[in-house]
């Protein structure tokens, strides 16, 4: 039986993840910051498989609590950078985890010969930090995808642009390293939505599909979405995590960054959809997905799909 350590596997993206790789007959490992909460991760346990399931104490910027994590794992994969909007400190919550945990994730993969394939969490802000604004240059209703030059500007969200240096941290990473045995390949989801599989109420994702139902806007930053009726590119959890696996599990794909998107939307139409009402305008596929159906072999279910499951 191989064994895949998820870091992050029992968050909203990372919960998905989890199950899928216990469907699929491997043993898993997750972390979780601290093993005393179990509302956290014990969710987890009434999964199909779950005697396959084990759980370790993890801080990303703890290099020997990352080296024992990886150390008997074929496969691992680095969800472990929550989506998170609101902070005090960006240096400290945002910028330091994300950037210094992925050069250490990096440092210990390359002294972990064991480990065969890494698949790394990245976001659409790799490629674009004004998301889910247009990157600069181009218009809403302009298309994007993995040949289009990714964007960044330090008047983007700090989470966004965190997510943008550590990706850019990855590239570099491969590029000094040619001659590396263990493959790495990273998945960049937009807006991911779709049905939770806990009740953890720490979940951006969820927090923001209730906000939109409700069209309730807690700062002037989801206020803005409403105001200009913000065009949102979408996945469903349940295809990134169907991705992740799959990208885990083809070899070949050294290097590769996929964007995961479906359809995009205005968000007056998300809120609509969200409570079970039909949108009022044609989706666009603003952020493309052919090299995911291609070389993942991946398909992507309709938005309208991805928000009754959030409903049910």
């Amino acid at each position: 039986m191989k064994k895949v350590g998820i870091i992050g596997g029992s968050g909203f993206i990372g919960s998905h993840i989890t199950k899928q790789f216990l469907d699929n007959g491997f043993e898993v490992k997750v972390s979780t910051r601290d093993l005393s909460k179990l509302e956290k991760y014990q969710h987890l346990s009434q999964f199909k498989n779950a005697e396959h399931l084990s759980f370790s104490e993890l801080d990303v910027t703890d290099k020997n609590r990352l080296e024992n994590f990886v150390k008997d794992c074929e496969i691992v994969i680095h969800s472990g950078t929550p989506f998170q909007l609101d902070f005090k400190d960006a240096q400290t919550e945002l910028f330091d985890p994300t950037i210094k945990g992925t050069e250490n994730f990096l440092e210990v993969i390359h002294k972990t010969p064991n480990v065969k394939k890494v698949v790394i969490i990245a976001s659409v802000a790799a490629w674009n930090t004004n998301f889910p604004l247009p990157a600069g240059g181009k218009l809403s209703s302009d298309n994007f995808n993995e040949n289009d030059t990714p964007f960044t500007s330090e008047e983007s969200h700090p989470y966004a642009q965190a997510k943008f240096m550590a990706n850019q941290t990855v590239n570099k990473f491969i590029e000094k390293h040619p001659d590396l045995t263990t493959e790495i390949v990273s998945v960049s989801p937009v807006m991911v939505m779709g049905q939770s599989l806990s009740n953890r109420e720490d979940s951006t994702s969820t927090s923001i599909q209730y906000l939109f139902k409700n069209k309730i806007a807690p700062n002037p930053f989801i206020q803005m979405f409403y105001d200009e009726d913000i065009e949102m590119a979408i996945v469903n959890v349940k295809d990134v995590a169907s991705g992740v696996y799959k990208a885990a599990t083809i070899s070949g794909l050294h290097g590769e960054n996929y964007l995961f998107s479906s359809e995009t939307y205005p968000v007056s139409d998300v809120s609509l959809m969200l409570n079970n009402k039909q949108p009022k305008h044609t989706p666009n596929i603003i952020y493309q997905n052919q090299l995911a159906e291609r070389q993942l072999n991946l398909s992507f279910q309709p938005v309208k799909d991805t928000l009754q499951q959030y409903n049910s």
